[in-house]
């Protein structure tokens, strides 16, 4: 699906219904990888800031689910601004991208799927460092 790596909106099923609308998400199908680990964020304060981080070895996919927040991605080089704010349509990041998550609306819920379970020594928390890597990794 993005042989590259670099961040792409998926648009997801919306099975639209007199009851209410339905999305879906399936292992290898909608989301390009096998789903090990699901969490969300809510409740984030006003003006509040997360992510912050880069991962080595991670894929993950975020969903507004309900609400909006905004989602600057970063590969080194090259910085891009995504506003999230639809439950059927989540933001692909693969390895080794910064990601900075901002502007969360009242209620917000961001879910996050991961390619893999928590690992701590996965994760860069200093942007120079970052960069530094980048440099040095060949794409």
């Amino acid at each position: 699906m993005n042989t590259l790596n670099f961040p792409t909106l998926i648009e997801l099923p919306k099975i639209i219904d007199s009851r209410g609308n339905l999305s879906v998400v399936e292992n290898n199908k909608e989301i390009p990888f096998d789903i090990r680990r699901v969490y969300w964020l809510y409740e984030v304060p006003t003006g509040e800031l997360r992510g912050g981080h880069a991962h080595t070895d991670l894929q993950q996919v975020l969903i507004a689910i309900h609400g909006s927040l905004k989602i600057i991605v970063d590969d080194g080089k090259n910085r891009q601004t995504f506003t999230l704010n639809k439950p059927n349509q989540g933001l692909y990041i693969g390895n080794n991208i910064w990601r900075e998550m901002s502007d969360f609306s009242d209620g917000a819920v961001c879910l996050v799927l991961a390619s893999k379970p928590y690992d701590p020594a996965g994760y860069i928390r200093n942007y120079n460092d970052f960069v530094d890597k980048q440099k040095t990794t060949k794409i």
